[in-house]
């Protein structure tokens, strides 16, 4: 398997969740990988991609990772990796011992506990720009959603969790509203009226391609077939 593949698989581990889902676009930007280092991995069945947006799940995630159920935080893809992968078992988080809370990262310096190869989580939830905070949350969900709405024509409503921690990450990226109204354009004028119609949504267009979908030009728009994030696997 040539290195770059190699390296992808690495990073892609040090990336993942407690489930071993991890978004694979960002990881390959990083690390200079290109589309064949990800199809390789998937012909090779160390990877399964589970949507068009590029998340994907390390197969042999559960063989090569040990973590205690009172200490798990479930993926936020969890629902999506449980559709995609049916006979998949994940490893049931339990309430904490010490606190009775849900799960979560210890308290304590119990740390032995949790055996991760090859990955340091600690001060991760500290560090989470997706965190609750007391600051309030100025951002503009319901004119993003609802400009989405009017150019897509989609009823899709902007107080729904999933949509609102899109969007919020692309602002914590430094993106902003004039920057969503662009992606959500070009994007319209390319795939309504085609099969690519029914991507015209949150999870694709706010997603981890966002910034590639903002630089596009629409010179370069061409009509095209269902694909993932433009892999064909």
């Amino acid at each position: 398997m040539p290195l770059s593949s190699q390296a992808l698989y690495f990073h892609l581990g040090l990336h993942a969740d407690d489930d071993g889902v991890v978004e694979a676009f960002p990881i390959m930007r990083q690390v200079g990988a290109v589309e064949d280092d990800l199809r390789i991995l998937v012909a090779k069945k160390f990877i399964v991609v589970l949507n068009e947006d590029l998340v994907t799940y390390i197969t042999d995630w559960n063989e090569n990772n040990r973590i205690r159920a009172d200490r798990k935080v479930d993926s936020i893809y969890k629902e999506m990796l449980i559709q995609m992968v049916p006979n998949i078992k994940l490893k049931s988080s339990k309430r904490r011992a010490d606190t009775g809370k849900i799960p979560g990262r210890p308290l304590d310096n119990q740390w032995t506990a949790q055996v991760r190869l090859g990955k340091d989580r600690l001060g991760k939830d500290s560090k989470d720009i997706l965190s609750g905070s007391d600051e309030p949350d100025r951002i503009p969900y319901q004119e993003i959603v609802d400009y989405l709405n009017e150019k897509a024509g989609t009823k899709y409503r902007a107080s729904g969790a999933k949509t609102q921690r899109l969007i919020k990450a692309r602002f914590n990226d430094g993106f902003n509203s004039d920057d969503f109204n662009k992606v959500i354009d070009l994007k319209a004028a390319e795939w309504s009226g085609t099969d690519m119609a029914k991507y015209l949504r949150p999870e694709t267009l706010f997603g981890t391609k966002f910034e590639s979908y903002l630089n596009q030009e629409p010179a370069e728009l061409k009509k095209k077939g269902q694909s993932y994030g433009g892999l064909e696997f």
